[in-house]
């Protein structure tokens, strides 16, 4: 089910129920750019630590946004043991309400990829619900209590200079109780234009008629005076505050339900919605774990678990979700123990059923979800020697997932994982590889790179100036640059020895 600016507010009561009934919750994100290249040797590489990726991510985070944003929420039913699945697809746009205009980075690649799998950029712009964060909501509440608060959006100027226009033409010649209709208006143009009418004119009072429309009423400066105090105000500034929120909102609820969030390689995600939705992120790495936690104290990455399962379960190596779910529904892995748990999509979100659609971001939300407890039912089934009930209750599947939850997958790095309860777990690496350059003066970390990069891929660092540290995630590169490279006349290449060939050790020595 798609959802926009236009039907947000409606959806929202239905949206809380879901929330509050879910047996978990999963997301899914697209954005309009992942790794910043402006930024010098931005992306991630094998030799980072959660630190360095870290404070690598923080600066993509902060330059790009959000567009898309799935939902999946998956209940039990009491009379039938089956997970109902209801998927949302939200569309998102950065709210333009009393804020700062807020600036964001497109990358050409990620646009062209969300292009191919048939990404609506024009829901995106024109029906994107907004959003802000604390810092962003406590500054338009100082300005909407001093009455400074102002519309940063061009195209919001000029729908709202049409308005006015309109109504200083019809008010000269009205009368006491008379009205117009002001009609067209988008969703969040209707709060826009009522704020902005009654700021300018002070005999003037507006109503919401739905349907695109405004009512514009001449009253006296007394009755004008009466209806600001009315509670039927739909200007009342908790309810603009409710509006300028938007998604928010939703994230909001989902802190308070503290349901099990499920996501796929989420570390993103998860620096996204403390951006976006919550506080800018911090400088520490720690207390970025720390407020992660707070705020959703079990989180699920399924790549982690299906990473789990391939170990214990002889699951075939998978490079994607929908490869993950593919295998899991196709293969038969589990022929002794009950079948898995029925997943049915609610009616709203029966498309799933009958085509693919990866790379939207309702359509994963839902993969997600059935991947985990797919995966979960195997864990199950295969960890005990007694018979697994025909109908597992989903505390059973997160007592079997124990060890993977809150450890959400680290791409190329220092660490297998990172734990968002504990200590960051080390990553088992092939041994490094150091390279000595003899008789090749001038030499690069990116022309090391090009050189190994036909055989085999290769994190390159420089450790001296004629020495590079080479770093791979597959044992077999190793052994097949030390046989090819034996020989060569300018490149040395040999397993790196802490003590033989780091810096600081020889400075010591010497």
């Amino acid at each position: 089910m798609e959802v926009g600016a236009e039907g947000f507010a409606r959806c929202l009561p239905r949206l809380r129920r879901r929330i509050l009934r879910a047996a978990f919750v999963a997301l899914d994100m697209e954005f309009t750019g992942l790794h910043s290249t402006s930024l010098q040797n931005n992306e991630p590489s094998l030799f980072d630590s959660p630190v360095e990726r870290y404070v690598k991510a923080r600066q993509s985070v902060q330059r790009f946004t959000l567009v898309q944003l799935g939902k999946c929420c998956s209940d039990t039913e009491s009379d039938l043991p089956r997970y109902v699945v209801h998927s949302y697809n939200f569309f998102l746009f950065p709210s333009t309400l009393g804020v700062r205009d807020v600036e964001f980075t497109l990358s050409a690649s990620s646009i062209q990829f969300l292009s191919h799998y048939g990404f609506d950029y024009n829901k995106f712009l024109k029906d994107g619900i907004p959003y802000m964060n604390e810092v962003q909501e406590k500054i338009l509440r100082q300005r909407l209590l001093a009455g400074t608060w102002k519309v940063c959006s061009n195209a919001d100027k000029d729908v709202l200079k049409k308005a006015i226009d309109e109504v200083t033409s019809w008010i000269a010649a009205a009368k006491e109780e008379d009205t117009m209709i002001l009609q067209d208006l988008k969703g969040y143009h209707m709060l826009d234009v009522q704020l902005v009418l009654r700021q300018a004119l002070k005999n003037v009072w507006t109503v919401p008629l739905g349907d695109k429309k405004v009512m514009v009423k001449k009253v006296s400066l007394e009755h004008r005076q009466l209806l600001e105090n009315s509670s039927y105000d739909h200007c009342q500034k908790k309810l603009i505050l409710l509006s300028a929120r938007g998604f928010t909102n939703i994230f909001q609820i989902l802190v308070k339900a503290k349901k099990p969030l499920v996501g796929h390689n989420m570390l993103l995600d998860l620096m996204h919605l403390h951006d976006k939705f919550y506080r800018p992120l911090p400088e520490s790495y720690e207390e970025f774990k720390r407020n992660i936690h707070n705020l959703f104290p079990v989180i699920i990455d399924t790549k982690t678990v299906t990473k789990y399962v391939q170990k214990k379960c002889l699951f075939p190596r998978v490079s994607s979700l929908l490869e993950a779910y593919t295998v899991l529904c196709s293969s038969n892995l589990n022929p002794k123990g009950p079948p898995y748990p029925v997943i049915t999509l609610a009616s709203g979100c029966s498309r799933y059923a009958e085509k693919k659609f990866p790379h939207e971001a309702g359509y994963d939300a839902f993969l997600c979800g059935s991947v985990l407890l797919m995966s979960a039912h195997l864990l199950l089934c295969r960890s005990t020697k007694d018979a697994v009930e025909a109908d597992p209750s989903f505390s059973e599947y997160l007592t079997v997932l124990a060890e993977q939850v809150n450890k959400v997958n680290f791409i190329r790095g220092g660490v297998s994982s990172i734990n968002f309860s504990g200590e960051d777990a080390p990553c088992r690496h092939p041994p490094a590889l150091v390279v000595h350059v003899r008789g090749w003066p001038g030499l690069t970390e990116r022309q090391i790179y090009q050189e190994f990069k036909a055989r085999c891929r290769f994190d390159v660092r420089r450790l001296s100036k004629n020495r590079f540290i080479l770093l791979s995630n597959k044992y077999k590169h190793v052994r097949l640059v030390l046989r090819d490279y034996r020989h060569h006349p300018h490149l040395q290449v040999s397993v790196y020895r802490h003590w033989r060939h780091s810096p600081s050790v020889n400075c010591l020595l010497q």
